[in-house]
């Protein structure tokens, strides 16, 4: 489903990937770990059309998104991928459930049918009783449960995860890696997540540890 080959890049003198490829199959979740510097999050927003690789291809569901641009890109990216980052990024003057519907607004989706998948979601993750909250009424895992919605409004072949558990503590962490693996269980939902929290890594089908912009071993979990 995701085909990544040999992508490269560099800051100036500094080459932070160094011929990085991988392949995740459908309904997989894989957990990309190392310590900082390793050069994870940028192999992510490159693999997610954020940022441009130097060289290297990537392909999504049959499509080379490396070769896409501009609004082609743009609608692309909405249709096909959900992201979630460490801080949530919820627009304050929303209610939760706007916030969730704001990409399926974007990409053409009718109001009550965004606003009737975006509650369904809401509920389905917990948060039934705060849809109409304004994210400043929210707690910090409430508020990334309802980022986890957003990302996923749109029916994404694949969810990107940037160091999602970072602002929470261990409880909530671990809530929210329980929530990516029963969205796979339960809608096949593929997931790549970048985290430096080996014990939350280690609750994805497989990791890959990265190393000095190298992925330099593949672990398969046995977490049946």
């Amino acid at each position: 489903m995701l085909s990544v080959k040999n992508i490269t890049k560099s800051y100036g003198s500094l080459q932070v990937l160094k011929g990085v490829s991988l392949d995740i199959q459908p309904g997989e979740i894989v957990s990309i770990a190392g310590s900082s510097g390793a050069g994870k999050s940028t192999l992510l927003h490159i693999i997610g059309t954020l940022d441009k690789a130097d060289s290297g291809e990537i392909t999504l569901q049959d499509q080379r998104v490396d070769l896409l641009s501009g609004k082609k890109l743009a609608g692309f990216r909405n249709r096909h991928m959900g992201f979630v980052f460490q801080f949530h990024h919820l627009l304050p003057e929303f209610s939760a459930l706007e916030n969730v519907c704001i990409p399926g607004w974007l990409s053409g989706k009718k109001k009550k049918e965004t606003e009737s998948r975006a509650r369904e979601l809401l509920i389905t993750l917990g948060l039934k009783d705060r849809i109409d909250n304004k994210p400043a009424a929210l707690s910090g895992g409430e508020q990334q449960r309802v980022a986890v919605a957003r990302a996923l409004i749109n029916n994404p072949d694949i969810v990107f995860a940037d160091e999602p558990t970072g602002n929470l503590d261990s409880k909530n962490a671990r809530e929210l890696h329980r929530l990516f693996v029963q969205l796979r269980d339960t809608s096949k939902q593929t997931f790549l997540i970048v985290t430096h929290n080996e014990e939350l890594a280690k609750m994805s089908d497989r990791v890959l540890h990265m190393k000095d912009g190298k992925i330099i071993d593949n672990v398969v979990m046995n977490n049946l």
